[in-house]
């Protein structure tokens, strides 16, 4: 019988895989690198534009969702790909489900950017 390791170890274990995860989003995926420069971009521009406290709450969790959903879509198609490797309406339809996610976060991240940047540029 196999010794089960602590839940430390186990915790631990995790954090590993997922930042193993988020590595390989970052390296492979087009779309994340395009995201991970406009947060870099936006972050500049809250130093730059000195933004306040909330501003700055609202800006990193807008980041940290649009950048997250984009991973699920990427794991939502890497599986539909598995499943059914051949071009089926089906998958077809999941895979654009999953991107709609995306674009509406997008879309609303967009709009706080303008909430937030837009009254200090102009």
């Amino acid at each position: 019988m196999q010794k089960k390791d602590s839940f430390l170890v186990n915790r631990l274990k995790s954090v590993g895989y997922a930042f193993k995860g988020m590595l390989i989003l970052i390296k492979t995926e087009a779309s994340i690198k395009i995201q991970l420069c406009i947060a870099i971009v936006v972050t500049i521009a809250g130093f730059y534009f000195e933004i306040s406290k909330t501003e700055w709450l609202v800006q990193i969790i807008m980041i940290g969702l649009v950048m997250s959903i984009e991973g699920v879509n990427t794991a939502i198609e890497y599986i539909a790909d598995f499943i059914h490797p051949d071009q089926h309406p089906k998958i077809g339809l999941i895979k654009d489900v999953a991107a709609g996610a995306v674009f509406i976060a997008s879309i609303v991240a967009v709009i706080i950017a303008g909430i937030i940047y837009l009254p200090k540029i102009l």
